[in-house]
């Protein structure tokens, strides 16, 4: 065979092999280096959050509250739709979320003797309750020197919109630990050391037609 025949046919070859290399690494390269999108994992940067909850259960694009909330029964999920719909803001975990933030505000307003808190926190038959028993305190010279230690759970157990006002119960389950003390700062009454786990039955309700998103507390109550 003529030398310079052969040498056109190696390279022919050459480069048929070279063509079929690069369609099996180069093409597994191009895709080892695109970045894969994790399936559980929200694509871009997560929404900032506040740093102190805020009780205003409005957050844009709310999904179904079964989805949200596993376990809810058809009333309360008739409930949440009906609010839902009067208020298109409305979202049940960021209510909850909000709920709970409220709770430790409340409770921790109350054994400080914060009404000024209180007063942004709660509806006026609520408040003056509270009102009233930090009077009490204070006549008998008592201070109370309690802690949230934390909140175990917090479930929506009734909804309601009756226009223009929507009522969301939420029962928490609690570990607190408490202690009061006399005049003379001594411990008269709890531990530190121990908590108890408190069960309350708070109802909070908002009028949807304000200009402000915030929900009141409007009873209290043991679950």
């Amino acid at each position: 065979m003529d030398k310079t025949v052969e040498i056109i046919i190696l390279a022919m070859v050459a480069a048929f092999l070279g063509l079929r290399l690069y369609s099996v690494l180069g093409r597994r390269a191009e895709h080892e280096e695109r970045p894969v999108q994790p399936r559980f994992e929200p694509k871009g940067d997560p929404a900032p959050r506040s740093a102190v909850p805020e009780l205003t259960g409005s957050q844009p694009n709310a999904m179904p509250p079964r989805a949200l909330v596993p376990g809810v029964t058809p009333a309360i999920e008739r409930g949440l739709k009906e609010i839902g719909a009067a208020d298109r803001g409305f979202d049940t975990l960021a209510f909850l979320d909000g709920a709970k933030g409220a709770y430790r505000m409340v409770l921790e307003a109350f054994w400080k003797g914060d009404r000024d808190t209180l007063a942004h926190l709660c509806d006026p038959a609520v408040l003056a309750s509270f009102a009233g028993a930090i009077d009490a305190r204070v006549a008998a010279g008592e201070t109370l020197d309690n802690r949230l230690v934390r909140i175990e759970e917090a479930t929506i157990v009734a909804a309601s919109f009756q226009a223009p006002v929507a009522r969301i119960t939420v029962r928490f389950l609690a570990d607190i630990a408490a202690v009061t003390r006399n005049a003379e700062g001594q411990v008269i009454a709890g531990s530190l050391d121990d908590a108890v786990e408190a069960r309350d039955m708070w109802t909070f309700s908002r009028t949807v037609s304000a200009a402000s998103p915030d929900w009141l507390l409007e009873e209290t109550d043991e679950a």
